[in-house]
């Protein structure tokens, strides 16, 4: 059961992610031919170099959501922990909509900072749901409470062991 689950909340994170995607594309666009057609400046700014740098700006953030709907699909085809370059990737992205829910919040309004939130929320769930199925860095046996054993019995892992008394906490490395 817990692998539906898994696989739904990506699949969901990705088409959320490449819906937001498209329509920051759009933002950006509408916003660059706007301050192309007014010739608007800031402060002197040439009005082209304004308007290509918010064309600029939508595409990298276009292709960054696109590239992290892109890693949730594959960890959801798959149904497996993504790597750790796919989890830097998504980790960014989830650290990103927090900040910018968090400004949402004071430009644009709750509503944005709703959608901003839903968005950060399937992020982290997605996550963490393949962080308890065990990522890079996973015991080989498995995740805990399946046999490991050859005889089917459960294999103590290391962190079931408890701690050693105070007096006697040793360094792992020399």
């Amino acid at each position: 059961m817990g692998f539906v689950l898994r696989r739904l909340v990506a699949g969901l994170a990705a088409i959320v992610l490449v819906a937001e995607a498209a329509v920051l594309v759009l933002v950006h666009f509408v916003l660059g031919r706007t301050t192309h057609n007014q010739s608007m400046s800031i402060a002197g700014m040439d009005p082209d170099v304004m308007s290509l740098a918010t064309y600029g700006m939508g595409a990298g953030i276009g292709a960054f959501l696109l590239l992290c709907a892109v890693l949730l699909a594959v960890a959801a085809v798959r149904d497996r922990p993504p790597g750790t370059f796919a989890r830097i990737v998504l980790v960014t992205a989830a650290v990103t909509h927090g900040l910018l829910g968090a400004l949402a919040v004071g430009l644009v309004g709750w509503g944005a900072f709703a959608v901003m939130m839903l968005i950060l929320c399937l992020l982290v769930l997605t996550l963490m749901l393949y962080a308890a199925q065990g990522g890079p860095g996973a015991p080989a046996g498995g995740t805990a409470g399946e046999p490991d054993g050859q005889d089917g019995q459960d294999v103590q892992d290391v962190q079931d062991a408890p701690p050693p008394p105070f007096g006697e906490l040793k360094p792992t490395n020399p």
